[in-house]
Formats: C-alpha cells, sequence, structure tokens
C-alpha cells in the first residue's frame, strides 16, 4: 500500500478543531456527524494545509482576476464567452441579490437547478462567496425527489433555469423551508443583478465551514447528503488535479457530467479555475455533441464516463480532435476493450480513476506515466488505501476485499445514522470490491452487491461485462445475478446489441462461447437477454439495480 502520511495507522478519533464560523444560520455545522463518526484526515502534505479563513470562490475566481488571468476565457458555452473578469462580475451582482434582495444570510442553503452553462457557474460561486451552502441537483430530478432534498437540507432560497420551471415549482409548493425561487432565462434574475453595484466582499467563512452538500444518487431510501467545506473544494484541485492530472492554465477542458455531480463540478469548473484555464460548458453533452465541440472549441482535457468513450471511438475519425491531448474516465469501471479502443482510435490512452460523492472527487488513479491498463491506479498523493475483510483487517495482495480510504476529506453525512456504515475504523470504506496487486496497484472488481455467488464461486458482473464488450455484436451490456430456482444464482447478461446484429439464439450461445474463452469459463452468463438500451443514471452510470429487478421479478 502506497502511503503518503506519517500519521498513525490505528483510528484515534483526532480531527482538527473546527475554526469559528462565519455561519450566522448554523444549520450545517450542527448537523455534522458527531465527532467521533469522522474519518481521520491527512494533511501531512504541505499542499493540503490552507489557512484557517478561506472562501473558496475568491480562490477560484477573484484570485484569477488578482494574478492577471483577468482577460483570459473563464468559460466558453454555445450561447456566450465569460472572462475571468466577466464572470467575476456576474458573480458578485448575484451574490448581492442573494444578500440584499433575497435576505440570504450564511449559512443558508441554496438549491440551484439548471444544466451547464455559464449561468449555472455564475450562481455556484455566488452562494460560495456569500457563505452559503450549495445544493446543486441534476436537471432531471422530478419534484418528489427534489422535496426530500429541500426537506432534508432545510433550504431557504433556490435559483433555477426557468426551463426546469414545472418541477421546481411543484416541488416549491409543498417545501415549508423555501422563502425565495427566482429564475434565469426569462429576465428576473438578470434583471436582479443589473440592479445591483459592482463588487462584493467575500463572506470570510472558515476553510471548515460547510459550502456544499451533495446528495448521492442512490438507488434506494433517501439520499443522502455529504457535507463538504471551503477547504475540500481546493483539496481536489491541489491533490488529483495538480499530481494526477497536471494540467496548465492554457488547458481547456470538457465534458459531459453534469455540474450537480463532483466528478463534473471538478473536471468542468474546479480544476480549471484553480489554476486560470477555461472551462467549455455544453447543455447536451452526450458523445454526438462531444465530438464536434471538441473540434469546435479546440479541448484539450476531456472527462466523461466510459460508454462516451466507446461511442466516441467509433466515431472519431468524423472529426478533428487533435487538440485533446488527456481524456479521463470515471463515474463506472472502464473495461479494458475501451481503453483498447480508444488508444487505437486517438493514440490517447485513457486516464481511469474511483472517486466518490462522499470524497468529493478522484482519490486512486494514476498519472499518464503510470498507467496500468485494467487497473484504476494508486491512491492519489495525500491519500492512504487499502482492500479489508469484513472485520476492517487488511487482506492478503491479490485477495479481493472491501475497499478503504482515508485523506484530507471524508465522509460526513447530513445527520444521516448510514454514517457509521461508510465510515469504520476511521476509514471511508466505499462499497467497492477490489484487488491490490503485489505493486501496489488498485483493480476494480465491482460494487459489493455486483458480486455474485454462482456455484461457491465469487463472480464479478464488471469482469463479464468486460468480457462481453470485447465482442464485436456487443455495443453495452449489464451483469447481475439472478435466481436459479434452487435458493443459488446464476450469471445473467443483459446485452444491446450494434445496428447490424440481431438477437437471436445463436448470437447468445456464441457470446457465452466468446467470454469462457476471454476469462474463466466459470464465469460465463448462463442467461443471456437482449435489450434495446441499458437503463442509466443522468451522470450515465449503469443502473445494476434496476436490471437487478428484472432479474429477480
Amino acid at each position: 500500500m502506497t502511503q503518503t502520511s506519517t500519521m498513525t495507522a490505528e483510528w484515534s478519533g483526532a480531527t482538527p478543531d473546527l475554526a469559528p464560523s462565519a455561519h450566522i444560520d448554523t444549520f450545517p455545522r450542527d448537523n455534522l456527524p458527531p465527532r467521533d463518526q469522522w474519518p481521520e484526515l491527512l494533511f501531512d502534505l504541505p499542499d493540503y494545509r490552507y489557512p484557517a479563513r478561506l472562501n473558496c470562490a475568491v480562490e477560484l475566481l477573484d484570485r484569477n482576476v488578482g494574478n492577471g488571468r483577468g482577460d483570459h476565457p473563464a468559460i466558453i458555452t454555445p450561447e456566450e464567452t465569460l472572462t475571468y473578469r466577466q464572470l467575476q462580475d456576474r458573480v458578485d451582482r448575484i451574490s448581492n441579490v442573494l444578500m440584499r434582495d433575497l435576505g440570504m444570510v450564511p449559512g443558508n442553503r441554496v438549491m440551484l437547478r439548471s444544466a451547464n452553462n455559464a449561468w449555472m457557474t455564475a450562481t455556484y460561486l455566488a452562494v460560495l462567496k456569500a457563505g452559503g451552502v450549495v445544493v446543486a441537483t441534476m436537471p432531471l430530478l422530478r419534484a418528489k425527489e427534489l422535496g426530500q432534498m429541500l426537506e432534508k437540507a432545510r433550504i431557504t432560497h433556490a435559483l433555477c433555469d426557468v426551463k426546469l420551471r414545472d418541477e421546481m415549482e411543484k416541488a416549491a409548493a409543498e417545501a415549508k423551508h423555501l422563502k425565495h425561487v427566482v429564475y434565469w432565462g426569462e429576465g428576473d434574475l438578470e434583471s436582479r443583478c443589473a440592479a445591483q453595484p459592482a463588487g462584493f466582499t467575500a463572506c470570510d467563512t472558515a476553510a471548515d465551514d460547510v459550502c456544499l452538500i451533495g446528495f448521492t444518487s442512490g438507488t434506494t431510501g433517501l439520499p443522502k447528503g455529504t457535507m463538504h467545506f471551503h477547504r475540500d473544494m481546493l483539496a481536489i484541485c491541489d491533490g488529483y488535479s495538480r499530481h494526477v492530472l497536471r494540467p496548465t492554465p492554457e488547458d481547456r477542458f470538457i465534458g459531459s457530467a453534469p455540474l450537480a455531480f463532483t466528478f463534473g463540478l471538478g473536471g468542468l469548473v474546479l480544476f480549471p479555475f484553480r489554476i486560470g484555464a477555461t472551462g467549455i460548458l455544453l447543455e447536451k453533452a452526450g458523445p454526438d455533441e462531444l465530438l464536434p465541440a471538441i473540434e469546435k472549441y479546440r479541448a484539450t482535457i476531456l472527462f466523461t464516463a466510459p460508454t462516451a468513450y466507446r461511442v466516441m471511438a467509433q466515431k472519431a475519425d468524423g472529426f478533428d480532435i487533435s487538440s485533446l491531448r488527456k481524456c479521463v474516465s470515471a463515474g463506472e469501471t472502464l473495461p479494458r476493450a475501451i481503453f483498447d479502443a480508444w488508444e487505437k482510435a486517438t493514440g490517447l490512452r485513457l486516464m481511469d480513476g474511483i472517486g466518490g460523492t462522499e470524497l468529493l472527487h478522484i482519490f486512486i488513479a494514476a498519472p499518464e506515466e503510470s498507467l496500468r491498463p485494467g487497473c484504476t491506479g494508486l491512491p492519489v498523493p495525500g491519500y492512504q488505501a487499502k482492500v479489508i475483510d469484513m472485520d476492517g483487517r487488511e487482506v492478503r495482495r491479490g485477495t479481493p476485499g472491501w475497499l478503504a480510504i482515508r485523506g484530507p476529506i471524508g465522509c460526513r453525512y447530513l445527520a444521516d445514522p448510514r454514517q457509521s456504515d461508510y465510515v469504520r475504523h476511521g476509514w471511508n470504506v466505499t462499497g467497492d470490491v477490489y484487488i491490490q496487486d503485489e505493486d501496489g496497484y488498485f483493480r476494480y472488481q465491482g460494487r459489493g452487491d455486483d458480486m455474485i455467488v454462482a456455484a461457491g464461486y465469487n463472480i464479478a458482473g464488471p469482469e463479464v461485462e468486460g468480457a462481453l464488450l470485447t465482442h464485436p455484436a456487443v455495443r453495452e451490456c449489464g451483469v447481475v445475478g439472478a435466481p436459479d430456482g434452487k435458493g443459488g444464482m446464476l450469471v445473467k447478461a443483459y446485452v444491446a446489441l450494434k445496428p447490424d446484429f440481431l438477437p437471436s439464439d445463436a448470437l447468445a450461445k456464441a457470446l457465452q462461447d466468446h467470454v469462457k474463452a476471454e476469462i474463466a469459463p466459470y464465469k460465463y452468463p448462463r442467461i443471456i437477454e437482449f435489450l434495446e438500451a441499458m437503463p442509466r443514471t443522468e451522470s450515465g452510470k449503469l443502473q445494476r439495480f434496476a436490471l437487478r429487478k428484472m432479474a429477480n421479478p
């Protein structure tokens, strides 16, 4: 295990004392987990040592203007381009609207609803600068889901793109804590901003004041709100981005993930803004939109999910994407077949990584010179990782077990008893099954509930998916356990075919034989069912829980 801290391996319950909060509304700090349920935080790496008073919006935006980057493009969208100075002016005016017009006080929670665009970015930074707490939401969420967040986080204000008004209004009608909803896109927020003075003095927040509540895209039960501090927003920039991605101020970042998904927030806003680079924001950013946008805007760094890379690899030769120099894959496991297809199509090797809303962004990855296809990578500098058994003991190298992580950021759920499920003995236990090899590299096996026990064997669904994806007929697939009628489980594959192939018993048999030839024969899917497409979340993740429901009616 790669270790980058000299802190003791045993959990001591030690976390830094919290600095005096700038929050007038004390709800965020009042609803942090009990201190003895926090993970151990590691700050030995100098990059993660921040002053006690810190506002991340100042570091991400104002610092660039002060350092001479004011005329450099901060955001490029199909509708508008904003320099850092222009973005700063918009952010300051929105902050004034929040404080002067809408009565927001530091610590209030503000819901944001929009696809990726310049106003979404500006409102995000304005809430942070004014000392508020952002609750960003996926555009496709409905009123019921929004209502759960409004209630759990006791949200007082909402800023929303008018295109998403309908569900916002439905949710607002039932929200007892929500005081103000303001829309942009029809002139309301815009006119309010125009009436405000330029300039805004940032709230003197503590580095450990909560600034973001990120709700997980959980599959069952109530969503969990993950609470992150101002320093956390910088830590992912000064950790993964600085040490693994290594961008330059002239880079142009592009990607598909919504800003409400922390993978998108980091890759499209925080990482470029930390160094004065440029984020390219697209409201629609599927593979068919990304390729021409990369060509048009000369993007250099791409963040998207493996599924998108697979589709784009087949279409890349129709576009000039020679500007690309780094491509990051996360959100779900990266099969070797997709890694190889992208490298063949573009000459670029995908930089895999695993992160999570609980730890904000990627914590295991590898820089370009250390990539190993089929492996997620090594702990990001400043983090520690190990593979443990059910009792929390580290297992032998080469043995599957639960991934455990600790570093400068850790899980802090908003008033949620599930905190003790995720944090054990000071470590964040992510629910992912991994193997660590003798060289310290971590190889993904699956989520805990993706493991299938069939005929006494532990079989990882993603491994079988990776084998299926190497067959020329397979466009996408998902593998889950299905009951065998005898109290046990069988491996079942759901497969969506490429356009030139039709479902048949003969093709199902060919796919089974292909898997037997690719991996250990006992892992092959006993049942194959063909679908038009795989169910996916808005962030592009395969919804295996939906497949499990289909397989276990």
